[in-house]
């Protein structure tokens, strides 16, 4: 099993730890709700070292990246990054990722821990055509993602830029930490606003031992993966191997935002088709209506108990104090404001569909 570099850190913490696509990675510290508050109210740092970093270079970069994402990557200046996912050529998603724009002709793309080997070779084979140079850097740099509200104040000091100038979906190549060239990226998946900080294996225990000094005062705390997962889940943020996967299209995930048909690009043609033609079943939010857990996997039902759709995650929201999921249903009961039945044991429990983010600041 892989470990990051924060590893020893982690154990001396005393964080549990527990095997995640491939690594050894922190699940909790002190408890999954009181690190998920804690980065609600104040800030957090989460080590996702794992994440799997390509660099894309050259002329031809861009159009590899518009063929293989179905975003509009021509969209991008430098300094700014773009939410995006890879589709499978005969249909579904090879996975979600970050596109950044580093230089004129130099991309990152940021990736899952459990698909970088298949990511490389989707974007390697799709190459073959266009010639851009690839870089696999996964195993050589290192991913802090600093979230909270106090983040901006608390993390000042260790920059000499003004942080507050990095919008969302914004990032700077500079100084932070005593590091003199890190990625200072205005991104993060828990919806309570932060940045991101892209550092070599090397770096990255001074890093994170600034960062934690820094916050000190502002009450940080060590995020492990079961908050980042509820935090993700109360915004409504996909999670492939959850809500999207192989088998499942952008279109029907609520991902239209994110498909541009302005451009061709892998299985456009057939995406266009099914946007027109209205996929058969919908990802839908839903809050359910008396007690109980929503988990991945549990059956969702009209009133009658006819089954339309299965759960993809599911939590108690540590904010709303309620369970909240996400899943894929039959189109006819997709509607915002309707009642369908989730099977928890041998309970139906009603639920109603909502619109998203579940939580709201």
């Amino acid at each position: 099993m892989k470990t990051t570099a924060l590893n020893a850190v982690h154990q001396a913490l005393g964080a549990k730890m527990v095997p995640f696509a491939g690594f050894e990675m922190p699940v909790s510290y002190a408890g999954v709700n009181e690190e998920h508050l804690c980065v609600r109210e104040k800030l957090g740092v989460f080590d996702v070292s794992h994440m799997g970093e390509f660099l894309i270079e050259g002329p031809k970069a861009l159009d590899l990246i518009q063929w293989v994402s179905t975003n509009d990557a021509s969209k991008l200046e430098v300094g700014k990054a773009q939410y995006s996912c890879l589709p499978k050529d005969e249909g579904g998603i090879v996975d979600d990722l970050i596109i950044y724009r580093v230089k004129e002709e130099t991309y990152l793309l940021v990736v899952n821990a459990s698909n970088i080997d298949k990511d490389w070779a989707h974007i390697e084979r799709h190459n073959e055509k266009f010639g851009a140079e690839m870089r696999n850097l996964s195993d050589e740099y290192s991913l802090l993602a600093i979230q909270g509200p106090k983040a901006v104040e608390a993390m000042q000091p260790l920059s000499s830029i003004d942080l507050t100038e990095i919008p969302f979906y914004n990032f700077k190549v500079a100084d932070f930490a005593g590091i003199d060239h890190v990625i200072i990226s205005a991104t993060g998946y828990t919806g309570s606003g932060g940045f991101e900080i892209y550092c070599k294996n090397s770096e990255v225990e001074q890093v994170w031992n600034k960062v934690m000094e820094a916050g000190e005062a502002f009450g940080i705390q060590p995020i492990g993966l079961a908050a980042r997962d509820t935090l993700r889940l109360e915004m409504g943020y996909c999670l492939y191997g959850n809500d999207i996967d192989e088998t499942t299209s952008p279109i029907e995930a609520g991902l239209g935002w994110i498909t541009k048909f302005t451009k061709d690009f892998v299985n456009s043609e057939a995406l266009k088709n099914e946007k027109e033609n209205k996929p058969s079943r919908r990802l839908v939010a839903f809050e359910l209506k008396d007690k109980g857990i929503p988990r991945q996997g549990y059956e969702l039902l009209t009133e009658e108990g006819t089954v339309i759709g299965k759960v993809t995650s599911g939590t108690q929201s540590p904010c709303l104090g309620k369970g909240i999921g996400l899943g894929y249903v039959e189109r006819a009961h997709a509607a915002k404001g309707g009642t369908i039945q989730v099977q928890i044991r041998k309970k139906q429990v009603p639920a109603e569909v909502v619109g998203l983010p579940f939580y709201k600041a």
